[in-house]
């Protein structure tokens, strides 16, 4: 290996790790609110980039089908709570919602011709399209568990992703897209090469992890989150609902899983199983970071990025072993320096 491959492989790592960082905040976002270990988080970032790679082949996406099913499913949930509950004001709402918006989207789709459109109004439908199955999932399988265990509310993630795969086949096939790169050729910065793809894809995250950033600091709803995520209890006694707290985070979880699925559509080629192993790496960087530290979990992130590039240098055919033996000596070290904490405490 001489300098030259040396900085290929750490640009392609830091590539990577960028999509791995994003996906690792969002576990951690998620894990710190809502107790949940969202293993399903990978399926939004396939989702995102096979349906850009269909608007953009002048096909109907799938996850259209899928935000109207969801959407109906959530719709009824909240009208029979609304009935049994003598809160039927809120009915009307949670049917322009959950109902209104994918019919909007659906005719949205009928009267235009997606490939057609520039690339950032794809993207835009994309997000449109896939972003708001983050709260109809939380309301359809989470919510009526807010209460339980982390077992539990495991068990139930791995359901959803096991459903949420299936779904996948079903509405893309077993074929794999790749959508058009954002930008062509390289760019040169301080004598370095680079592609420009690269650049924008590492540019784009770092934009949406300081937008995160200001979102977390600025804002009445992101303070809430933060509240919740230090403390529940005194967060609900504070008058924060952990219902609106919970769809607010995987709505987050959702916008950066198809984000990131956007992001990495130029790059690889995306099948409908691939956000699962790709999930899996930006939960080991998650896993760095005790589920709790946004700065460890992004570095854990990066860290995998790279350790994946020079892997598939020097051993290609071991690079996922590589990759995910990292975490024995991260779960070693946490077990022997944690104290067991009850869940109640």
């Amino acid at each position: 290996m001489n300098f030259d491959i040396a900085i290929l492989l750490i640009q392609d790592g830091v590539t990577s790790g960028a999509i791995y960082v994003l996906l690792a905040l969002a576990l951690v976002l998620v894990f710190a609110v809502t107790r949940v270990i969202f293993i399903p988080q990978g399926e939004y970032l396939a989702f995102g980039a096979l349906t850009l790679s269909s608007l953009q082949t002048g096909k109907t996406p799938g996850t259209l089908w899928l935000l109207m099913g969801a959407g109906a499913l959530a719709a009824a949930i909240n009208v029979v709570s609304a009935v049994q509950h003598g809160k039927t004001k809120k009915i009307p709402g949670t049917l322009i919602w959950n109902v209104g918006y994918p019919a909007l989207i659906a005719g949205l789709l009928a009267l235009t011709s997606a490939d057609k459109l520039p690339m950032a109004v794809q993207i835009l439908l994309t997000l449109a399209l896939v972003v708001p199955l983050g709260p109809m999932i939380y309301r359809i399988a989470y919510q009526p568990l807010a209460d339980a265990s982390v077992l539990v509310l495991l068990i139930v993630s791995v359901a959803v992703h096991l459903v949420l795969t299936g779904l996948g086949l079903l509405f893309f096939g077993a074929e794999g897209s790749r959508t058009p790169p954002f930008m062509d050729g390289n760019l040169t910065l301080a004598g370095f090469s680079a592609s420009a793809q690269s650049v924008w894809v590492i540019a784009s995250s770092l934009a949406l992890i300081v937008a995160l950033y200001f979102f977390f600091e600025g804002t009445i709803y992101g303070k809430a989150l933060r509240a919740t995520a230090v403390n529940r209890v005194g967060a609900r006694l504070m008058g924060i609902p952990t219902t609106l707290a919970g769809k607010l985070t995987f709505f987050l979880a959702a916008l950066i899983g198809v984000f990131s699925g956007v992001l990495i559509a130029p790059i690889t080629t995306i099948y409908y199983d691939t956000g699962f192993l790709i999930g899996l790496k930006g939960f080991i960087g998650a896993i760095v970071g005790g589920l709790a530290s946004y700065p460890l979990a992004a570095g854990g992130a990066l860290l995998v990025g790279l350790l994946e590039s020079f892997s598939s240098f020097w051993a290609s055919a071991f690079k996922e072993v590589v990759v995910f033996t990292l975490i024995i000596p991260v779960l070693l070290r946490r077990s022997f320096t944690t104290h067991h904490v009850e869940e109640d405490e």
